[in-house]
């Protein structure tokens, strides 16, 4: 099949935090998955890196949206514009201009036909000819550069902001997975309710979000701890402000809950797994992938309680966004694993 110089083709992880859509093999847009919208006439005002600066400092006129929300839209004309405006800053920057687009977008494995429709929708109304679909935990293993079409069992864990993806891979096709809505944003909301209940400081998203980033830990005890952070934000009851320092054993005792569901998901997973491909997995090992892949000591700590190697992948941030690249490349070869 022919495709003429005027169809771009890109690759879309439209993800819960960030979106990131992939040309040539190369990555031109790594932006957070968020608009600033008028209050008024819901047209665009910004998307992407400019929209996350408005957030939490909004005014009466311009309100910011992340249109999903644990892995699926949850607000269809946001999203609509998000991709569209994200591709259009893409093709600005790249000096290249489409009529039509062929895309390939990255869903969560738990997705039902209702949110997949909802995600081909958003794709098509933002100007994609044809869309296709591809299964997250499958983009992983591609783009973390598993050969997914061998006789062998791969298990990939990719912890992104809405959701955790369980998926156990052989044979080019997923044999058991589990898709839980605990991720990021639940570590990051955990943070929030934490320093409200222990400090009585008022904390926004976004800051709690450098707190993850900072000196966010699953475990107590790190070879290499961070320093601690320091959190600036209004006292509750006098509204006066506070300087707190938080230090990474703190936020792993208020991340705790969280962190102990991934790991029940994870041995759920691996129960469903055929004694053949266990065994694979046992010598392989699990491979982590997403953003929650960089807390720090996760895969120590998962070592240890399942027994098995985990294996941070290389730029686990963009596996899913650089595997759904290499099906876009390769679809005929993958063909069957694209919906």
């Amino acid at each position: 099949m022919r495709f003429f110089s005027f169809t771009k083709e890109i690759a879309i992880d439209l993800g819960t935090a960030n979106t990131v859509i992939i040309h040539n093999d190369k990555i031109v847009i790594d932006e957070p998955s968020i608009v600033a919208l008028d209050k008024m006439t819901d047209k665009l005002i910004a998307v992407g890196k400019e929209a996350q600066q408005m957030q939490g400092k909004e005014n009466e006129r311009i309100r910011t949206v992340r249109p999903l929300r644990k892995g699926v839209i949850a607000d269809f004309n946001a999203a609509e514009l998000m991709i569209r405006g994200l591709v259009k800053k893409a093709s600005s920057k790249n000096n290249w201009f489409a009529p039509s687009l062929r895309m390939v977008v990255g869903i969560p494995s738990g997705s039902t036909e209702v949110e997949i429709r909802a995600v081909r929708d958003s794709s098509e109304h933002a100007g994609g000819r044809d869309v296709y679909m591809i299964y997250e935990p499958m983009a992983a293993a591609l783009g973390i550069g598993l050969d997914v079409t061998a006789p062998e069992g791969n298990m990939i864990v990719d912890i992104g902001g809405g959701t955790t993806e369980i998926a156990v891979i052989s044979l080019g096709g997923i044999v058991s997975n589990k898709s839980i809505q605990i991720a990021g944003d639940d570590l990051t909301d955990d943070i929030q309710n934490h320093m409200r209940r222990a400090h009585n400081v008022k904390v926004g998203e976004r800051t709690a979000e450098l707190i993850k980033m900072n000196v966010g830990a699953a475990l107590t005890e790190l070879d290499n701890p961070p320093e601690d952070f320091i959190v600036h934000g209004p006292n509750q009851m006098t509204a006066l402000p506070m300087e707190v320092p938080v230090s990474y054993q703190e936020i792993c005792h208020c991340i705790e809950k969280s962190i102990s569901k991934i790991e029940a998901a994870v041995l759920s997973a691996l129960e469903q797994t055929p004694p053949e491909l266990y065994a694979d997995i046992v010598h392989n090992g699990i491979y982590l992938a997403g953003g929650g892949a960089l807390l720090r000591g996760l895969d120590k700590r998962l070592t240890d309680k399942i027994g098995i190697k985990f294996h941070i992948a290389e730029d686990p941030l963009l596996a899913v966004a650089r595997g759904t690249g290499v099906a876009l490349k390769n679809i005929d070869k993958f063909s069957f694993l694209i919906r």
